[in-house]
């Protein structure tokens, strides 16, 4: 039972494939464990967050940008790992990648605080983000809003997961460049 208990303070190990990439179980396992025991990236699998998915599902549709039908915003999230790092093979192409997620981690966080600050939408914190975006007055100010609070959740898991490979691979953290 300890060991067992052991094993799960520490993220499981990559392994790559006898051609170079990594072990699509191994990344699936990692990518477990990080939505079980990391609080950040477990936020994911939080009902608000899954309500904000859903509502950026139907948002984007509603105005013509093209859906990808996930499940929800776990398997959203678990893919989006998968593509980044298949799309960003090399230690350079994941840190433009990893520079891009926190950019966005970035504007996205900023926007929401602006906003939550200027309507003080937080003044009740148990609230979900749809339910806080009622007190926003235009339909514009609404979609940013939800769309922060979305791209805040989603680039944080990434940003968690993805640092944590990038150091895996290349042997150093990550370290935006300027």
């Amino acid at each position: 039972m300890a060991e067992a208990k052991q094993q799960n303070t520490q993220p499981p190990k990559l392994r790559k494939t006898p051609q170079g990439g990594l072990e699509t179980n191994a990344l699936a396992d990692l990518v477990e464990w990080f939505l079980n025991y990391d609080e950040r990236t477990a936020r994911i699998r939080h009902a608000h967050t899954e309500e904000l998915f859903q509502w950026k599902q139907a948002d984007d549709a509603a105005n013509g940008i093209g859906v990808y039908p996930f499940e929800n915003a776990e398997a959203r999230f678990a893919i989006g790992v998968f593509q980044a790092l298949q799309e960003n093979d090399s230690e350079p192409l994941l840190g433009l990648w990893l520079g891009d997620v926190l950019n966005a981690l970035h504007e996205a966080s900023g926007t929401k605080t602006e906003i939550s600050e200027a309507y003080k939408l937080n003044d009740r914190p148990e609230k979900s983000a749809l339910e806080k975006a009622e007190k926003l007055t235009t339909k514009a100010e609404k979609r940013l809003y939800l769309t922060s609070c979305w791209l805040e959740a989603l680039c944080t898991a990434e940003a968690r997961v993805l640092g944590w490979i990038y150091q895996e691979i290349y042997g150093r953290p990550y370290t935006p460049t300027m």
